[in-house]
């Protein structure tokens, strides 16, 4: 399913992003045993970036807030719904002309990476805890975000 706003931008750095408005996602985060874990989605494949660890995130609707784009975004993908998270936080990486907004939740209930629903997006799903972020292959934007989510999540 393809919305006006689907397609790839070139930012001002000469990037290439999905989202013609710019994208969203969500950071689920809890308190592990050992820290804070994050909910990570491992990118399908065929995706951009395919095989490496993130947000759950895509482009934005025209019109439609970071928080709601994001929150659309983690039902389509994880079948994670508005009522299982507590919005906080978000941090917004502005690449000149296009943005991608990090919206961090706090679940609500026990969420099980075996209890969620996968769309063709995901090939997994994790809870990671930060001091090992440095041990799986992240999204290129996600990690390049890291410094600034960290100070969020601490």
């Amino acid at each position: 399913m393809f919305s006006s706003t689907d397609g790839w931008v070139t930012c001002s750095f000469g990037h290439r992003h999905w989202g013609l408005v710019g994208a969203a996602g969500l950071l689920v985060h809890r308190d592990g045993a050992d820290g804070v874990e994050v909910l990570l989605q491992h990118r399908a494949t065929w995706s951009h970036h395919g095989g490496t660890w993130g947000t759950p995130g895509g482009a934005l609707h025209a019109g439609e807030s970071a928080e709601h784009g994001a929150l659309r975004e983690v039902r389509e993908e994880l079948g994670l719904l508005p009522d299982d998270v507590v919005l906080g936080a978000r941090s917004v990486d502005d690449h000149g002309g296009w943005s991608y907004t990090t919206v961090l939740a706090r679940p609500v209930r026990p969420i099980e990476p075996g209890d969620l629903r996968l769309d063709g997006e995901s090939d997994g799903v994790a809870w990671v805890p930060l001091a090992e972020l440095a041990s799986v292959p992240l999204h290129p934007g996600f990690e390049a975000s890291l410094t600034r989510l960290h100070d969020l999540l601490s």
